[in-house]
């Protein structure tokens, strides 16, 4: 029962999609309207600025890590691991949205920071050189989850947490399969592309 009440939570606390919501609350607009439309920072970010992209980035990575804190408390050890994957798929596919939602970065990174937090600044600190370097979120985002479960085998942590890692690092390709397609076709936007709201 302590199982499925975790599982509930994180997915209804994933689902609470904070772009959508700041967007709207306080700028007044439908954030999927606008750029990507996508639900998540980096469209925030092109098209409302860094403030509100830093606002909705640290409240996604909050869900991450709240939604593993109650999970442990919950069920221990096994059922955080579970519910770090509901939690990403909730902000993933939100049942408040239709089952729209961002592509779990920041969400990743706050369960990332639960269960591993010397991998996760690792792995934080690799997806923001790649971003300084290349100026694409988007390849940044995507080799710092996927150096995730690599870290953890090189470090010898537990086989389940690694195979929870791989299990982290599939959802964000999949989720970024149009951001990949677009780097491998060369149009893909670098950070700093702003998106006018009319």
């Amino acid at each position: 029962m302590r199982f499925i009440l975790a599982g509930i939570i994180s997915y209804l606390l994933g689902s609470i999609s904070f772009a959508y919501i700041i967007s709207k609350r306080f700028y007044g607009i439908d954030i999927t309207k606008y750029g990507s439309g996508n639900l998540g920072a980096t469209n925030v970010l092109r098209v409302l600025g860094g403030k509100a992209a830093a606002v909705v980035y640290a409240a996604d990575f909050l869900k991450g890590f709240i939604a593993v804190f109650l999970a442990r408390h919950l069920g221990g050890e096994n059922t955080a691991l579970i519910c770090a994957l509901i939690v990403i798929m909730g902000h993933n596919w939100s049942v408040f949205l239709n089952f729209r939602g961002g592509k779990g970065i920041a969400t990743s990174m706050g369960v990332g920071f639960a269960l591993a937090p010397t991998i996760a600044l690792l792995c934080a600190f690799i997806g923001m050189l790649v971003i300084a370097v290349s100026r694409y979120v988007s390849l940044g985002s995507v080799l710092g989850i996927v150096f995730f479960p690599i870290m953890l085998a090189i470090f010898h942590y537990p086989v389940k947490l690694i195979l929870w890692g791989v299990c982290m690092a599939v959802l964000a390709v999949y989720r970024h399969k149009d951001n990949i397609k677009r780097l491998i076709r060369g149009n893909e936007r670098r950070l700093g592309e702003k998106v006018k709201v009319k």
